[in-house]
């Protein structure tokens, strides 16, 4: 039979990716669900070509006009709407698989739902597991749900790693991801002030979305993603690492306690670990172009103890700070994140003041431990509502 999916983002780049892969694999898989914010023509084109039985637009507004639309075109989708509409679709019965590719903490109640029903969870969200953090990981285990990593370097570590989890705390010494640098690897940090929204968002090998973009500048998305891989792959802090990989061929690696390394390579193309997400154990057909190894240019790598790059990046640190700080601060770092990115993108703060934002609120902001998902969406609310007053102060 073939495999159902909910796309939970299906208008991002993660989105349309899944949807190009799972086209050359009509025969495996089958579109469930689809979900969006409010882009609602390229949600019409999407439920034209895949007809699923249920298209979600967050935006009630949205979802009239999808639902008007619709009607004109024959297809037999139903129009849903609202939040709550995302944890149906993610924990319905008739679907097998889940991508979940919303951006930042909205995504974390569908994620939920989606563990609770135990569903094979494809993981674009880093936010999830940086605001669920044990909670998430111990709904996923109590409801026997699958979780497999669909960003990059995550998944380039959990194709590095042996098949049996029981074997990684005795066998791996250090777990490197890679970053590209993004588009200011060598730009004077004496001139982050200036920068604009325009050159924040112009990433030189990756394709992204807006706020990825601008986290892959500060490298506040590599911060995130050392949180997640702590929760992810269960080692500790000092176990994580980050070197600067400026041509993306190389997308993470496992050092052993024998002192080899086991790397996964490739192009940048996030059509690879979605089609080893959606076939695992086995492979699949991603639709990527094999790496040309005879004319790969030379591979370089560059130490973050650098104190260029430590003025450069001063961010990345804080991810080793909410690791070793009390339960619910890698939330209180998402949060403050988010709304410090959002002030940026329209112009009300600097790009240096992104992470002065991001210290500010977790230095005025003491989570309690949360013990359930409505505990984390009240330090997100609260600690987004810190950062925007802390905005109001910055010059």
């Amino acid at each position: 039979m073939k495999k159902r999916i909910s796309i939970l983002g299906s208008t991002g780049s993660i989105g349309t990716n899944t949807l190009d892969v799972l086209a050359r694999h009509a025969d495996a898989f089958e579109v469930f669900a689809l979900s969006a914010h409010r882009q609602v023509d390229l949600m019409l084109e999407q439920c034209v070509s895949v007809k699923p039985s249920f298209a979600v637009m967050v935006d009630p507004q949205a979802a009239k006009a999808l639902e008007e639309k619709i009607k004109h075109t024959g297809v037999p989708t139903r129009v849903l709407s609202g939040k709550e509409a995302l944890d149906t679709i993610a924990s319905h019965p008739d679907v097998d698989m889940v991508m979940a590719a919303i951006v930042g903490a909205a995504g974390l109640s569908s994620c939920l739902s989606a563990a609770r029903a135990g569903k094979r969870l494809l993981l674009a969200n880093k936010e999830a597991l940086v605001v669920g953090a044990e909670v998430f990981t111990s709904t996923l285990k109590a409801h026997g749900a699958t979780l497999l990593p669909i960003d990059s370097e995550h998944s380039a570590i959990f194709q590095s790693l042996p098949d049996d989890p029981s074997t990684w705390s005795a066998n791996v010494a250090k777990i490197i991801l890679t970053a590209s640098g993004g588009p200011f690897r060598t730009l004077d940090p004496n001139r982050l002030k200036a920068v604009t929204v325009q050159e924040a968002c112009a990433h030189p090998t990756w394709v992204m979305g807006r706020k990825i973009s601008v986290d892959s500048a500060t490298m506040m998305n590599k911060a995130l993603e050392v949180i997640e891989a702590h929760y992810l792959f269960g080692v500790k802090p000092e176990q994580l690492k980050v070197v600067i990989h400026p041509q993306s061929v190389i997308h993470s690696m496992v050092e052993y306690v024998d002192a080899s390394v086991v790397a996964q390579l490739g192009t940048p193309d996030m059509r690879v670990p979605i089609a080893y997400g959606l076939s695992w154990p086995k492979r699949i057909a991603s639709g990527a172009k094999p790496i040309d190894f005879s004319s790969i240019a030379p591979m370089t790598f560059e130490s973050f103890d650098d104190p260029l790059h430590q003025r450069r990046y001063p961010g990345l640190q804080l991810a080793w700070q909410v690791l070793n700080a009390p339960k619910g601060s890698t939330a209180v770092l998402n949060a403050a994140n988010e709304i410090a990115v959002a002030a940026f993108l329209e112009e009300r703060i600097r790009f240096d003041q992104i992470h002065a934002l991001n210290v500010q609120t977790l230095s005025a902001f003491a989570p309690s431990v949360p013990q359930g998902l409505e505990d984390l969406l009240e330090i997100d609310r609260r600690a987004r509502q810190v950062a925007s007053e802390i905005i109001k102060t910055l010059h």
